[in-house]
């Protein structure tokens, strides 16, 4: 039996693990906080400590993997092995031979696909998705990203398929941090819900959101700053969460109007913190916007939690033939 690593790269968080490539089970794990600054070298140098402590759990070291995936927000060219216009992580613009300075520093292959898009196949494989002919995922976190599974299979399109979170929910609306204008991530995205609430503290708006944050020790107003503030019953808070679910609500349904799919699985950092009550939520915020009101689509949690995108990652390594670094 041997074992994989999967590296789930996110806004706020580096996710490491270490899995038996038969089923999956996780035998080590590691996660460190994204860099704020410093660009794709500081980025870079986290995710090998992040492998490389999880490797060890494992009592292994990467370089006896048989491979690690990784799942990451942006452009992702997976014939190149580059990483391009990353929003959400300091200075990713321009294309960055990920899978090259990875696979140098861990002396295995690396396979590199989209972070959402490795999410919903392994829930697609291994969670809530076994059995489903279509079903979106819908991942609410620092962004907004998206999976469509149709027959069974991922939908990628031209290879930009899934980017729901640039669904336009008002036209000439707020200005997303993809720079157009009234996306649903304007709206709904944890980054620009964020950058909202400063404009509207600075301006005089009263809030805890900041104060939570700050005796929390963390940089930026995460899922768990959100949650813990809203059961203060910040009315800042409170407003702004009830937004971003109007938004959602609008955009997902949407897209379920063109797709008419079985199942929306909802996950990311803010979907998952939030939980059932959320869901449902979203639930009764899609009902007006649908077109077959009366044959909603079913809704659920994605099954495999916080791992799921660094377990979907496992799998893309197992699927794929990714070139090594020489």
């Amino acid at each position: 039996m041997g074992l994989r690593g999967g590296i789930d790269l996110g806004g706020t968080k580096v996710e490491a693990i270490v899995v038996n490539d038969d089923d999956y089970a996780v035998r080590g794990q590691s996660r460190c906080a994204t860099p704020s600054e410093g660009g794709p070298a500081a980025i870079v140098k986290t995710m090998v400590s992040a492998l490389t402590e999880a490797a060890k759990a494992a009592g292994t070291t990467p370089s006896e993997l048989a491979g690690v995936g990784v799942g990451a927000p942006g452009v992702v060219d997976m014939d190149a092995g580059t990483l391009a216009r990353a929003g959400n992580l300091s200075g990713w613009d321009a294309p960055y031979p990920l899978v090259a300075a990875l696979g140098e520093q861990f002396g295995c292959s690396v396979a590199l696909g989209n972070d959402v898009e490795v999410a919903v196949q392994a829930e697609l494989e291994l969670g809530v998705g076994r059995g489903v002919d279509s079903f979106i995922g819908v991942f609410w976190g620092t962004g907004i990203g998206g999976g469509v599974v149709l027959g069974g299979k991922m939908w990628h399109g031209r290879g930009a398929a899934g980017e729901i979170g640039h669904i336009v929910v008002k036209r000439g609306g707020a200005r997303c941090t993809c720079g157009r204008l009234g996306c649903m991530e304007a709206y709904a995205g944890r980054r620009a819900m964020e950058l909202r609430a400063r404009r509207l503290h600075e301006r005089g708006r009263s809030t805890d959101l900041f104060k939570i944050m700050r005796e929390r020790d963390r940089e930026a107003l995460s899922s768990g700053v959100w949650a813990r503030a809203l059961e203060h019953g910040d009315e800042l808070a409170i407003e702004l969460i009830d937004r971003a679910v109007r938004a959602l609500g609008a955009g997902v349904a949407s897209v379920v109007n063109v797709l008419d799919v079985e199942l929306v699985v909802l996950g990311g950092g803010l979907g998952l913190r939030f939980g059932a009550p959320m869901l449902a939520r979203l639930t009764e915020a899609m009902q007006p916007h649908l077109y077959n009101d009366d044959r909603p689509p079913q809704m659920a949690l994605a099954a495999l939690g916080d791992l799921g995108g660094a377990t979907g990652a496992a799998l893309l390594s197992a699927h794929s033939s990714p070139a090594r670094a020489p």
